[in-house]
């Protein structure tokens, strides 16, 4: 975490770099999320996420929880996301005019299992878990929170720990439901302390404390051959639609210090405290549909995301809510929808092909951000994907599936202006390239 240099007392900047530490934050992070800025297992990455409401796979957690009743089978998957990104700002003042390049690279665990079979009724019921941990598992909380003069990109990066928890259950005649809870962390340290001048500090106390936030994700299917058509065919056959809602989400982090400097601050101390988010998610809703025919399907949705929402959260943050910026000139955020587009085809009884397109604007409204110089462009997003099952195993009793994913990510050029902390004002235009690989192994059981 990167916080404001302009304090007056070096041990003041000492301690609150401290407890930074103690907090391990990354030097590079996001407003993303793994789910919506990439997708999360190979198949949401090959079809740019226009598939993933009808996806029976863990990720379905995420996307759509009722999409966990699809295969009554439990699974276990493990797979890995390299992301490869060049952000980049022609900006005179900067050195080159690449502003990012830090790789976002998971590692992912999940799994589902019918829990029915515990219950008297023998009525199925999904449970299903999914875990992205950043630096293929190395780090769990990647988060920066900073002011810049050179530009900083507002949802590419590395990315926060991801963990999606749900369940799910069929309701009646290819109707089912679901729910599952998405978890954050807001963490808050505190550190008193005497220092002298030198930053030598003595009768140091320093507290930490993490706790997980709980945000829902709703989720409903209906495969309408089945609800209308249950005893004879009918042209509702191979139709499906699904509706989501996810909640708002975010990461947070406070650091409160509390310092006495001998000679000069007497007790009792200099207070300061910063209060930051990041990896800021918006209340989202997600209509899909989709046509399953003999080997083959085509579908997408549209998503609403009400980024607006985050004006509201950075009035209550010390550091992008800048009290030198006068309100007019403060950062402002679109509620913006989002179409994708998908097929698949079924090759042969062993591999399938499938790929899809996506188009996503900003939704960052204002190009002249003072103090945070945010970039963000529009995005044409294009993924590519296969999959491979392996029937004949020795020792398992159901095939292996193997899933790779490739996507493409074209950052459009949009023009902004920069303002350094003296006021000047520099124009650059914003564009990038990012690129996605992911891929997967699948138990069933």
């Amino acid at each position: 975490m990167v916080l404001p240099s302009r304090f007056s007392v070096r041990a003041t900047t000492l301690a609150v770099a401290a407890v930074s530490a103690t907090l391990s934050m990354s030097a590079t992070a996001s407003m993303g999320n793994l789910g919506t800025t990439y997708g999360v297992m190979p198949i949401d990455v090959a079809t740019a996420q226009s598939l993933s409401m009808f996806n029976d796979q863990v990720s379905a957690t995420y996307y759509n929880p009722a999409s966990l009743t699809r295969d009554s089978r439990g699974e276990l998957t493990s797979g890995i996301l390299h992301a490869e990104q060049e952000l980049r700002s022609d900006n005179p003042n900067a050195n080159g005019d690449v502003v990012s390049s830090s790789p976002s690279q998971h590692v992912l665990i999940g799994m589902k299992t019918n829990l029915g079979s515990l219950t008297r009724f023998k009525h199925p019921i999904y449970l299903g878990f999914i875990a992205g941990v950043e630096k293929y598992g190395k780090e769990m909380l990647a988060f920066k929170s900073e002011t810049s003069e050179t530009g900083q990109y507002l949802q590419n990066g590395k990315e926060p720990l991801f963990l999606n928890v749900g369940g799910a259950t069929p309701i009646w005649r290819g109707i089912s439901a679901g729910a599952s809870v998405r978890i954050t962390l807001e963490a808050a340290a505190q550190l008193d302390a005497v220092s002298t001048l030198g930053g030598e500090t003595s009768r140091e106390r320093l507290a930490v404390n993490a706790e997980p936030t709980l945000k829902t994700i709703l989720g409903t299917n209906i495969d309408f051959g089945s609800t209308f058509c249950s005893k004879d065919d009918c042209f509702l056959d191979g139709w499906e639609a699904a509706l989501t809602y996810r909640t708002k989400s975010s990461a947070k982090t406070s650091v409160g210090s509390n310092i006495i400097v001998t000679q000069t601050i007497p007790d009792p101390g200099l207070s300061l405290t910063v209060a930051t988010i990041d990896s800021f998610q918006p209340e989202t809703i997600v209509l899909g549909t989709q046509y399953a025919g003999d080997g083959w399907r085509v579908g997408g949705s549209i998503e609403q995301q009400n980024w607006s929402e985050l004006e509201d959260e950075f009035s209550r943050d010390s550091i992008k809510d800048q009290e030198s910026v006068s309100a007019g000139n403060r950062i402002g955020f679109d509620d913006i929808l989002v179409p994708r587009v998908g097929a698949e085809y079924q090759l042969n009884e062993n591999f399938a092909v499938r790929g899809g397109i996506a188009y996503e604007e900003s939704p960052l409204k204002t190009t002249r951000n003072p103090e945070l110089n945010y970039l963000d462009t529009d995005k044409i997003i294009v993924g590519l994907g296969v999959s491979a099952t392996y029937n004949r195993t020795r020792l398992l009793a159901f095939p292996v599936r193997l899933d790779l994913g490739y996507q493409y990510q074209q950052l459009q050029e949009r023009d902004f202006t920069l303002v350094d902390y003296d006021g000047n004002e520099t124009n650059v235009t914003a564009d990038g390239d990012i690129h996605v690989i992911s891929g997967s192994i699948t138990l069933k059981f």
